[in-house]
């Protein structure tokens, strides 16, 4: 690893041209996984739920059927939504396939969602400017992962308003023992940072819950929490919560004004949170040091 890493530091241009195309391959996956994950997870609550009730959810044998083949990250194969034909696997390179076919399945010209495109596009562009600013150190890439899972967070979030287990999990123990292994933080800081990022929010979650009697926010915002209290230490968690409440507010009003949704439609603090993280691990240092200057500290 050392070697490679030696390697890529003395070719700047060869460092971000890996990590760009790796990233867009990587964003292909993740599309994989945004649009998956929450359908296995279901599939995983109603098969639990059959085996607790001992009864059939519906009466739909052909549903019930659907339910026990292998659906996962890999299987069955990619295919178009509405008629089913395989997608081969050029039309799967990154973006280039989705300018090729001109937005259409080369089947029956029904219309790809350009979000596939921009997810490979964002992933690319946010990894690149996590490799540009910490240059060709295991530091980069363990925060090159970090843009990615957070990428594919966001948009289950914006989805289907959850934060997989499946994802924030292993991300809070990576961030534990990257500290051990000296890639981040102390790992006094990064257990104190993991507690404390997610015992904020669930205080918080709890006195809204109290004084309303509603719930103000998922357990997932506070696992995310966690993993940037972990990854950045117990002393960003403050900005980063000032920071996702500026991004949500920003984005949420505009997006009910654009919408025309009521304000009490809920809106997934997930994306918010993730922005502000990912925001932090790159200039939260310049962030805070700007603002003690702004107040003459």
């Amino acid at each position: 690893m050392q070697n490679i890493i030696e390697v890529m530091q003395s070719q700047l241009w060869f460092y971000l041209t890996t990590i760009g195309l790796i990233s867009l391959c990587i964003g292909s996956f993740l599309n994989v996984v945004i649009y998956r994950l929450p359908l296995m997870m279901q599939r995983e609550w109603q098969s639990e739920c059959r085996l607790l009730l001992e009864d059939e959810l519906t009466g739909n044998k052909s549903k019930q059927a659907n339910i026990n083949e292998p659906f996962n990250l890999v299987k069955p194969n990619s295919t178009c939504p509405k008629c089913k034909t395989a997608i081969k696997p050029w039309q799967n390179i990154p973006i280039i396939s989705w300018l090729a076919l001109k937005g259409k399945c080369a089947s029956c010209s029904n219309p790809i969602s350009a979000r596939y495109p921009a997810v490979e596009l964002i992933t690319a562009l946010l990894s690149l400017i996590v490799a540009y600013s910490f240059g060709a150190t295991e530091q980069a890439l363990l925060y090159i992962f970090v843009t990615w899972i957070l990428v594919a967070l966001t948009f289950i979030d914006i989805d289907h308003m959850l934060l997989p287990d499946q994802l924030t999990l292993p991300l809070l123990w990576l961030a534990l023992i990257a500290s051990v292994m000296g890639y981040t933080i102390t790992p006094t800081d990064a257990i104190i940072g993991a507690a404390c990022g997610y015992l904020s929010l669930w205080s918080v979650f709890w006195l809204f819950k109290l004084l309303t009697g509603k719930e103000g926010m998922g357990y997932g915002d506070f696992k995310l929490l966690a993993v940037f209290g972990a990854l950045l230490g117990w002393q960003s968690l403050l900005t980063i919560i000032l920071l996702s409440s500026v991004v949500g507010a920003i984005i949420g009003i505009a997006l009910l004004s654009i919408q025309g949704k009521d304000k009490a439609t809920p809106i997934p603090f997930g994306p918010y949170l993730a922005i502000a993280g990912w925001i932090a691990m790159l200039w939260g240092n310049q962030i805070q040091g700007a603002y003690f200057n702004l107040i003459g500290y």
